[in-house]
């Protein structure tokens, strides 16, 4: 049995600079905002220094030091910007209370294994800092998009009264627009018209292929899994021209089975992928003991594989349909005036009228989305307890 080494107090000559570079980090989008990263900088790295000496010295309990320093963030936070900068600036205040004292009683070494050498621990959490700043980087325009689409005003930023928390400056009529225009509601309507159907063809396509290149007497099943996740891999705007030249010479460009169609070819790759990876963990004795009972090959597949790959199939149709809903080259190629989608409104939209409605819509789909995707992973881990790969 190893022993757990006892967590023990942290020197200066690392608590204060470690501090101090966090500090130094969170002052450079400080300072941007007020005109000098520069300065920002200098007075972040400063101001975290002085709190970790004052922590390290442990004039005043944990709590208390706490408190004050979170107080006194958005205190600062308030005459800099007002009440948007005191909130910001009280959740930085709490954040760095908590770090210097995480660092300075060695709590970080409660969270690893005892055995890790320094360098070991450092890269263990400079790995999981390199994560959260790339999630921060991604997520960061989706979230700024949300709030701007209660804007009471016509705009694309956010304007004086959003900035105060003014409700004056809130409102939901882009949302309204988005619920009564008929030219948003018929693209509503195309995309539920379209997506189900698209969706509905691609997991019945991409299912019987994943299923039939999981077996390996399958001749050439690579170069066949290659050609049908190709669509995934084209550039999407050749995709749409091969597309448009091919649907023009069958006469379906315009019509509704012609963006279904389209939207299809899209959708099967994430089935396949999906599916494949679900089959992966299959027992196909289940289905030889099946057949030895007399079942046939569509009653051991509705009865046998159907029920344990259901999570895998259920997966890819959301993506598929995740696909199809939010498509817009392809939908433009092939598509009509008619058949005019959310996505291609939305683009037109921004190309033609600038409407903020846009952002209305845009965050509707990310609700959907973020449904659609929490739903994906639970199916994911039940699909893994399922095969036995995770505990129950």
């Amino acid at each position: 049995m190893v022993a757990l080494t006892p967590i023990s107090r942290k020197p200066m000559s690392f608590v204060v600079p470690t501090v101090a570079a966090a500090g130094a980090v969170a002052g450079i989008f400080v300072g941007a905002a007020q005109g000098s990263s520069l300065l920002g900088l200098l007075v972040g790295a400063a101001l975290l220094a002085v709190i970790a000496v004052i922590v390290m010295q442990d004039i005043l309990p944990e709590r208390m030091m706490k408190w004050i320093v979170t107080a006194g963030f958005a205190i600062a936070g308030f005459i800099l910007a007002g009440l948007p900068a005191l909130i910001i600036g009280a959740l930085f205040g709490w954040f760095f209370g908590w770090f210097a004292y995480w660092l300075f009683e060695g709590r970080y070494r409660g969270k690893v294994a005892p055995y890790l050498t320094s360098g070991q621990v450092l890269w263990h959490f400079t790995f999981r800092v390199i994560c959260g700043a790339i999630f921060v980087f991604l997520i960061t325009p989706i979230l700024v998009v949300m709030p701007l689409s209660f804007n009471a005003q016509d705009f694309f930023t956010f304007t004086q009264e959003m900035l105060r928390f003014d409700p004056a400056g809130y409102s939901l009529k882009h949302y309204r627009d988005f619920l009564t225009n008929p030219e948003w509601t018929n693209a509503v309507a195309n995309s539920l018209r379209i997506a189900p159907v698209a969706t509905l063809l691609s997991v019945s396509l991409g299912t019987l292929a994943a299923i039939g290149l999981s077996q390996s007497h399958v001749p050439g099943r690579r170069a066949i899994m290659a050609i049908l996740i190709s669509p995934m891999i084209v550039p999407l705007i050749i995709s749409a021209t091969g597309m448009y030249f091919f649907y023009a010479k069958i006469g379906i460009i315009g019509t509704y089975w012609g963006v279904v169609l389209a939207h299809t070819v899209l959708g099967i790759p994430f089935v396949i992928i999906t599916v494949t990876a679900t089959l992966v963990g299959f027992d196909n004795s289940l289905t030889r003991a099946a057949a030895n009972m007399g079942a046939g090959p569509v009653k051991t597949f509705f009865k046998i594989q159907m029920p344990l790959i259901l999570p895998g199939v259920i997966s890819g149709g959301l993506f598929a349909f995740i696909t199809s809903f939010d498509e817009v080259v392809v939908v433009i190629f092939i598509g009509s005036a008619k058949l005019q989608t959310l996505p291609w409104q939305m683009f037109t939209g921004l190309r033609e009228q600038i409407s903020p409605t846009i952002l209305a819509a845009a965050t509707i789909l990310v609700g959907i989305s973020i449904i659609l995707l929490t739903i994906v992973e639970m199916l994911r881990r039940r699909s893994e307890r399922l095969r036995g790969m995770s505990p129950a």
